[in-house]
Formats: C-alpha cells, structure tokens, sequence
C-alpha cells in the first residue's frame, strides 16, 4: 500500500511528476488485476486487491462478477465446471439473473478435480427462468439437486431373460444287453424303435414302448458286421435305411427289410466318429479321425465332396435344410460352416478352447449349441454369429440333445447331466449318472444321448453299459420346483461382463 501513498506525494509535487504519476497509476491497476487473478486461482481464502483507489477496486469487482456470470453461462451451455456456483434465482417470471444474488464459493485446494467435477454446481431452484424461457434443470428432483451428466442410458441397461418352467427329469428304465460302451443312439422317423451301436461291435434295435416300461421283450434285433466299435447310427426318413459308421473305418447301409448290408462307402483313411443324413436330399456325411467331413451320394456311393481344413479329427456333425447345410466340429477346438454346392468352408469359428464334441440344433429356431469342456456355446446358424455361453457343465461334454419344448441336455465323461432352458440358457437341473451294480464308480460317463419323437422321453447310452430312458416329472409344478430367479440374476450379471 506505500507505493500509493508514493504516488499521491508524487502528484502534489509537480506538474510533469503527475504525468509520469498517472501513467505509473494505471500501469500499477492493470498489473494489480493480473496478480489478483493469479493469486485467486491459487488460493481464493488469502487473495487481496493491492491497491486502495475506490474506482479501481470498484472496477475489480465489478469484472469479477461479469467473469463470474461468464463463467455460469459456460457451465450451463456445457453441463458441467469446474467452480461452484451458488446461485439464488427468483422464483418465477424472472428472465435476467441478478449479478449480486451470485457468490463465488472458494474450492479448497485438497479438493480433486474429480470431486469438483462432480459438485460443479448446487441449483437451490429447480424451475429457471432464463432469456423468456423457462427451464427444468432437474427431472427427477423437483426440489433441487446437482446437475449431473449422466452417462447411463437406456440401452446400456442389462436385460435379463426370464426362464421357461420346466418340469424335473427323473430316471425311469435302465436296459441292459450290450457287452461294450454305448457309443450311439438313433431314433426311428416313425417313432417305434430306435437303434444303438456299441464298442462290442453290434448295433442293437430296440421297440420303444416296450423299452420304456422295461419289458423283457424290448430288444427286437441285433446286427453284427463290424469289426470295431460302432460310433455312429442314422435312420433314413425316405427309405427303409439303417447307416452305420465305425472306428473300423467302414460306413455301411443296412435295409431293414433285409437285414443284410447292401452298400458300401469306402474312402475315409481313419476311424468314422461321426454320422449324419440331409435332411431332404439323398445325402451322407460323415466325419472321422481323418479330420475331413466326406459327401456321399447315398444311391450311387459316388464320394461328393471332401470337406477338409480342420486339423484334427472331426467329432460332430450338423445338418440343414438351408445354408450352411453342412456344420462341422472339431478336436482342433474350431467349428465350421460349409457351403454344400461349392464344398467350401463359409465360416471358421474359434470360440472355443477345447474339443468340440457335440452339436445340436432345435427345430423352433436358425440356431445351433456346441458343447465343448469349456462351455456350450449358442450360435445364429445363417451367419455363425455368437449368441451366448452356457456356464456350469465343468465337465468334457460328449453328448447333447434338444426337444421341441425347449429342454437342451447335456451329458459328460464324468456322468454329469444338466438340463438347460435352451432359448435363455437357464440350468434348471443337474444330476449324476448312476452306474449299474456290478460296475465300477468311473464307469459313469455319458456318451450318446437322444430323445424321442414326442421329446417326452430321453434315451443316453454310457459307459456302464447300460442304456438309460429319462421321462420328465409328472406331479412337479412351479410350486415344487421353482425357477431360481435370484440365482439366475447373478449369473447373468456376472456373464455380461465377459467377452465369451
């Protein structure tokens, strides 16, 4: 403050002094406003105003309040500040806003940038009227609130499918006449038999109504031809067709008539683990330890195509009406999608970790599952795109079937067996394979499943033997077996935050 007390005795003194004087005083406002700027931005609590001329300090002030309103418009026009402004606003009609109701509120240093971010601004009314025209600050808080720009929005919301009931599966018959691993199951068109092939090398006919209530009888035929296990059965819905595939790398046509061979394919150079039909053309597949799927023309036995580029061997087979006709799993831990007409690959899926040993696909929807030991995963089947994973079946997975209502199984090499909800993929039941007496507690694993036309009854072949029919309880109800709905909100909660 002495250098204005200096300037003032400066100015009685003399003419050309109060030149300089002047000069000197107006150079000493403008350098005094700059310091006051900086020295507030580092610690409004001690910032002063060196100087004592009224006009100047008058004239201070009144700039701060200009930058002050400034300021707020900014933070209104942003959204966000990074000063706190308190501001009492009029309560109704008032289109200008008064420069003396605003108050700078000092921000302590301590104070991170994100908090400050965060409380940039304290709104005591939440109606305000600004430039004629009113404004709702705040939607949800009507008395008030800090404004706040939300990143949340309503698509990011996650959406929790609710699960299809289902009712329970319980084990109904066990049949037992095979002396090796039950390695495949097929169903009859028609719904009156099925036929499983096993590692004693014959495949066995059986008649379902009798099978499923246990009768002595159930067993109608037993074919013999093959001279390793059987691996792979499918029935012909045009042509009274058994096909049969085996480790032995022989791919045969029983006619049922008959019961005798009446045709061959001969071309894989390794074992045949794999046996599919198409669905509407006179088509077979088959895949094996040679890591190609084949083509055949069943009439003629012409080998169509090779589909070949898997690495290892090809476990499991898809088949559809429309493209891909063709799906291929792998031991290389890759699936594929083939163009039947040209007999090339569309697509490669690398999803998965381990063997893809299982595929099925529903009749109710363009989507397949693959099991594998990792998860089983949910596909859209016209482009391959990934839907879903299916966690919890901590086991290799060796077997899958889906019915019409919507009950996917899952069947391991440990003897687990989990019952999903297909379409949201809900485990609603596990459960662990019993063996047969007389056998040893690991020979529990599930090899083959497959259920019935009606999908009421579920028909597994294991590695005690035995071939076991499943039915679903009939005195359950939602009462008695709820859907575990906190559980599943967890679990969903959980899985949205992975990749795959």
């Amino acid at each position: 403050m002495s250098s204005s007390g200096d300037n003032n005795n400066n100015n009685r003194g003399g003419d050309g002094d109060g030149d300089s004087s002047i000069t000197y005083s107006s150079l000493s406002a403008k350098s005094s406003l700059k310091r006051s700027r900086v020295l507030y931005a580092m610690n409004p609590q001690t910032a002063f105003i060196p100087t004592a001329d009224p006009t100047i300090l008058n004239d201070s002030i009144n700039r701060r309040k200009q930058r002050v309103a400034r300021h707020y418009q900014q933070i209104d026009h942003r959204g966000n500040g990074t000063l706190a402004i308190v501001a009492d606003y009029p309560a109704n009609g008032a289109s200008t806003i008064n420069n003396n109701t605003l108050q700078m509120k000092p921000l302590s240093s301590s104070l991170s940038s994100s908090s400050v971010t965060s409380s940039a601004m304290a709104i005591q009314k939440s109606n305000v009227t600004r430039k004629g025209e009113e404004r709702n600050t705040t939607n949800d808080n009507k008395s008030g609130g800090i404004l706040v720009k939300s990143n949340k929005s309503s698509s990011n919301r996650l959406k929790i499918p609710t699960p299809t009931w289902h009712a329970p599966w319980k084990l109904s018959t066990v049949l037992s006449s095979h002396l090796g691993w039950v390695r495949s199951i097929a169903m009859d068109p028609t719904n009156d038999m099925f036929a499983t092939g096993s590692a004693d090398r014959t495949i066995k006919l059986w008649d379902l109504a009798k099978a499923s209530v246990g009768a002595s009888d159930a067993l109608k035929l037993t074919l013999t031809g093959h001279i390793s296990p059987v691996r792979g059965l499918a029935f012909s819905s045009r042509h009274p067709y058994l096909f049969s595939a085996g480790e032995d790398k022989m791919v045969k046509c029983w006619d049922l008539e008959t019961n005798q061979v009446i045709r061959h394919y001969h071309g894989h150079l390794s074992g045949v683990f794999c046996l599919k039909l198409h669905p509407t053309l006179d088509l077979l597949i088959t895949g094996g330890r040679d890591a190609v799927a084949r083509v055949w023309d069943i009439r003629t036995k012409t080998q169509i195509h090779v589909l070949a580029g898997h690495d290892n061997t090809v476990a499991s087979l898809l088949t559809r009406t429309t493209d891909p006709q063709v799906v291929t799993g792998s031991m290389d831990s890759t699936i594929k999608l083939w163009d039947l007409v040209a007999g090339k690959c569309m697509t490669t899926l690398t999803h998965h970790q381990k063997s893809v040993r299982a595929l099925v696909e529903p009749s109710f929807e363009n989507t397949f599952v693959s099991g594998a030991t990792d998860s089983l995963k949910y596909w859209q089947a016209k482009d391959g795109k990934f839907l879903k994973s299916y966690s919890g079946h901590k086991a290799v997975v060796n077997a899958m079937a889906v019915n019409d209502d919507g009950v996917l199984v899952s069947g391991g090499d440990d003897g687990s067996m989990h019952f999903w909800d297909y379409k949201t993929g809900y485990n609603f039941q596990s459960g662990t394979s019993i063996v047969q007496p007389g056998s040893l507690d690991a020979e529990n694993a599930i090899f083959c499943a497959e259920f019935d036309g009606t999908g009421t009854r579920l028909i597994t072949g294991e590695a005690d033997k035995t071939i076991k029919i499943y039915k679903a309880d009939e005195e359950a109800s939602e009462m008695t077996d709820p859907i575990d709905m906190v559980g599943w909100r967890k679990k969903c909660i959980k899985e949205s935050k992975q990749r795959y």
